[in-house]
């Protein structure tokens, strides 16, 4: 059995846990380790996994106009899966690729279900978690609709400051909807 120390830190920051709620986490979450450029999820799948990325980067993409759109990275200790597709049980719009090879534990939809209701303090932990996304993803791209390409590349790299390191330049101009070539003079400036 895989040490879940950082999978079970992540869930405690948001709710407390007993022996018997650690157990039961034990008895769901599975472990995985996955190669770098594989993708966990394509369009037109059902999201049935939520994620926890213990280590590595994790991005998710769509296409528009046959043109690649990066949509959102994912580091070490974030929750994640394609919101709209595991929330809704609908097909999904986009791709969740992993950027190097990364530690993860998932569990099921099936069997999150379950352990939301198996226990109330899971409950609350999974209206935490989605709060928590909400919240976040409506302030950021709240936040950068008026932005400068300069204050969106600073904004990420307050959220990410390793990012240049872990993720491919194309990736990041993608997500910031700049091309390379103007990334590579805000590179320059910072």
């Amino acid at each position: 059995m895989r040490n879940l120390s950082s999978l079970l830190i992540a869930i405690k920051q948001r709710t407390q846990l007993t022996k018997v709620q650690e157990d039961l986490i034990l008895n769901y979450f599975k472990y995985v380790e996955i190669e770098k450029n594989h993708q966990l999820l394509r369009e037109d799948q059902f999201a049935n996994k939520l994620y926890f990325l213990a280590s590595g980067t994790i991005r998710t993409y769509y296409y528009h106009n046959d043109k690649e759109v990066t949509s959102w990275f994912y580091r070490e200790n974030q929750f994640l899966s394609s919101w709209h597709s595991f929330i809704n049980s609908e097909k999904s719009f986009e791709y969740i690729e992993t950027l190097e090879k990364c530690t993860i534990y998932f569990i099921t939809k099936q069997d999150y279900k379950k352990l939301l209701k198996a226990d109330s303090i899971f409950e609350k932990f999974g209206r935490l978690l989605m709060e928590e996304q909400l919240a976040f993803i409506d302030y950021y791209f709240k936040g950068v609709l008026f932005m400068t390409a300069k204050e969106k590349y600073d904004l990420l790299l307050s959220y990410f400051p390793d990012i240049t390191q872990k993720v491919n330049l194309g990736h990041i101009a993608s997500f910031l909807g700049i091309t390379q070539e103007t990334l590579s003079r805000l590179r320059s400036l910072s």
